[in-house]
Order: C-alpha cells, then structure tokens, then sequence
C-alpha cells in the first residue's frame, strides 16, 4: 500500500522541471519564500536548522521519492535551509499546482496524508531520540531506528542529526571500537 501511495505522489512530478545539484550545493534557505515543491529522484538532500549558538542540526535526510520539506506545502516561508549532502536531483512542481492537484484527486491527497503522517512519526523518533541524555543512548536508539553509520568522512552529519557535537560522537565511537 506504501508503495502504491508513493508512486501516486511521485507520478505528480512527471512533468515537473529537474534540477541538478552539486554536492554541498544549498537548495533553499530559511526564510525564503516557498514558490515550488520538490521531489528527491536521486541522492540525499539536508533539512538543516541552525541554532542561536551556532550548532547545526539535521531535521531530516530527504533521499529518493522523498517530497523535499513536504510542510512548506502549507507555509508561505521555509522554516530550515536545504542541502544537498551528496550529488542530487530534483523534480520542481509550482506549488499551486501541487496544491491544486491535491484537491482534485482524493486518492492523491490521501496518499499525501499518509506521507506527512510517516513524516510526523520521523520527526516523533527523531524528538525522542535528541532528548536522551547520553551520547551512547541516542547512537544506540538511531541505529536501533534503522539507520546505519556512513562513511568516516560523513560522521559529522550523524552528530548533527543526534543534535551532538562531532566530537562528542568520536569518542563514542572510538570507545565502541575498544569494546
């Protein structure tokens, strides 16, 4: 049922207009205006939020099939900035036009409903896991949600999504490696 909700989602954007981007290269930025929708086809992009002290953390790795920051459906700024973490591409449909075709079709609209209700259970787990007191607690709960460590060279952006500096989540590591 997942996946047939999924293709009704996807199948919006056939027409949309794609947009390749670099690794690194940044999507949008909080505060801006939210005129499009946007598909992940390929790679991961970042949902990212900066707090008042400068620590960066993680909302969500938006990776294939994702609908890029699906609330901004209904708002008229984003609320985070968007990345992309590795090479991606895009599918950009106007937001009216998705807006628009959301009310047209009931299955699609509820297709979507199960989408942002998946999303609200993500961002539940991830709340629940960044209010763990110990760095080990959180790592164990994030690989315990299915996730898996990346490469050496992307262990930063675990610690931004555990809401723990990099160097907090090396020495776990390093002392998981020990035991």
């Amino acid at each position: 049922m997942i996946m047939i909700m999924q293709t009704l989602i996807s199948r919006l954007f056939d027409g949309a207009f794609r947009q390749s981007l670099p690794s690194g290269t940044t999507m949008f930025l909080t505060g801006a205006p939210v005129r499009e929708m946007f598909l992940v086809e390929s790679g991961e992009v970042h949902l990212i939020r900066h707090t008042a002290s400068g620590d960066r953390l993680i909302l969500h790795r938006a990776g294939r099939g994702a609908v890029l920051a699906e609330a901004s459906a209904y708002s008229p700024h984003y609320h985070c900035d968007a990345v992309a973490a590795e090479a991606a591409v895009l599918a950009a449909l106007p937001k009216q036009v998705f807006l628009d075709a959301m009310s047209a079709d009931a299955a699609l609209s509820t297709a979507w409903a199960a989408s942002l209700a998946r999303a609200t259970q993500g961002a539940r787990l991830r709340a629940e896991i960044r209010s763990l007191s110990r760095v080990s607690a959180r790592l164990d709960a994030w690989l315990e949600a299915g996730n898996a460590l990346p490469d050496k060279g992307r262990w930063q952006d675990v610690a931004a999504e555990l809401g723990v500096t990099r160097e907090a989540l090396y020495r776990e590591l390093a002392r998981r490696r020990r035991l």
